[in-house]
């Protein structure tokens, strides 16, 4: 059955999308708990002082490379084979690395799993977001979105809450098994029929596409950017807590857990406000630039009031989620921007270049903090992403109603 008005959807695309929602929010359940528990593995594993940063930053680069290594693979693989296959082979993927690395006993070995784990963590959201696009009215593609990464983001939460209350080992192995029982949800999931109706001889998946023409490069290349900033926070000021608490004068070290869990439970507010938003102001971008506004508000904030407690500083994190909680609304300017021969391998690909972001943004910043401080390296690193991102909204195309049946030629 086939969506029958412009204001009912059939049972078949409810489910569709509440399960690409679980789906995601397993997704950021395992690529969060890295953050989490980077200083308790790492320890358990015989390391300790300086090592616990530059190890740390060595495992989630790795994490990240897989994400970009995947967001290629399984976007081809989404434009060539279908949506859904996407959503089958990547949580498989990840569940399995991420059961095993429960039983990692050294670094090397566990840089290897956070590889595996990465790629296939990349499929989950952009193959979730790309049917919700082509499955939804136009009218409601961003409300359809905004549910997914809602419920997605609130992985976090509980990935926080599992890592508080067991060990490092077995949050990583109640993440992976939360994976496999979702498989058997997906059995009901619908194919897009905007991927079923193209015509044969349409060439598929062709990745280079994206760079062959100077306009689809910029365009791909300023999605990007834009949401870029909201992984300069996660990776810099959440992941690292304890390092910018510690710089920052307060007495008491903060937990990287309870910061993942503050800064995750704003993201969900943010996500909710971004795609009200962007139906109020019919607007992609207008709603992206009130959460980088918002964003500039809250870092700042977290980097110069004073931190006289971990209650205070537990809520800035939380605000600054606020801030960066227009993850939706970037994955569904992706997702819109390209015709749909391309559309997954543009909407998985390019968030996940957003996370492999983290490499420069945190090599850049690991070679700032000798000279810079730790305070100062990652408002330096903030302060070019921010402008990167604002300087890309004017090259990317409004698309709230832009109608998806086309192709890219």
């Amino acid at each position: 059955m086939s969506i029958h008005t412009e204001y009912s959807l059939d049972r078949a695309t409810m489910i569709t999308i509440m399960v690409a929602a679980l789906g995601y929010f397993v997704d950021i359940f395992d690529l969060l708990l890295f953050s989490i528990v980077r200083i308790e593995s790492l320890q358990d594993l015989g390391l300790s002082g300086d090592e616990l940063l530059s190890k740390g930053i060595l495992l989630i680069n790795m994490q990240m490379a897989g994400l970009l290594i995947g967001g290629i693979l399984w976007g081809v693989w989404g434009d060539k084979f279908g949506r859904v296959s996407v959503l089958f082979g990547s949580i498989l993927l990840y569940s399995i690395a991420n059961i095993a690395n429960g039983f990692v006993e050294s670094v090397n070995i566990y840089a290897a799993l956070r590889l595996i784990a990465g790629i296939g963590l990349a499929g989950e959201l952009g193959a979730g977001v790309t049917l919700a696009s082509e499955l939804l009215p136009k009218k409601w593609r961003g409300l359809g979105t905004t549910f997914i990464a809602t419920i997605g983001v609130l992985g976090a939460t509980l990935a926080a809450v599992v890592a508080e209350y067991t060990d490092w080992r077995t949050a990583y192995i109640i993440g992976g098994c939360m994976g496999l029982v979702l498989l058997a949800l997906r059995i009901n999931v619908r194919e897009s029929t905007l991927f079923k109706n193209m015509k044969e001889g349409v060439s598929k998946g062709n990745v280079f596409m994206l760079f062959a023409r100077p306009d689809t490069l910029k365009r791909y290349l300023a999605v990007i950017f834009i949401g870029a900033p909201i992984w300069g926070v996660v990776a810099l000021f959440i992941t690292f807590t304890p390092e910018f608490a510690k710089d920052m004068g307060l007495s008491i070290s903060p937990k990287a857990g309870t910061a993942v869990l503050a800064c995750y439970a704003g993201l969900a507010v943010g996500d909710m406000l971004s795609g009200l938003i962007s139906q109020f102001l019919q607007s992609r971008k207008k709603s992206v630039v009130v959460s980088l506004c918002m964003t500039i508000v809250f870092v700042g904030l977290y980097l110069y009031v004073p931190h006289d407690s971990l209650f205070i500083y537990y809520a800035l994190c939380f605000t600054m989620g606020i801030g960066i909680g227009y993850w939706a609304m970037f994955v569904q300017m992706g997702a819109e921007q390209f015709g749909t021969n391309i559309r997954a391998t543009a909407a998985i690909s390019i968030p996940n270049m957003v996370r492999a972001m983290v490499i420069p943004i945190t090599t850049g910043f690991h070679a700032l903090v000798p000279s810079l401080g730790v305070v100062n390296s990652g408002i330096t690193v903030m302060v070019v992403l921010l402008v990167l991102a604002f300087g890309s909204l004017a090259i990317v195309r409004e698309t709230f109603h832009t109608d998806l049946d086309y192709l890219e030629k």
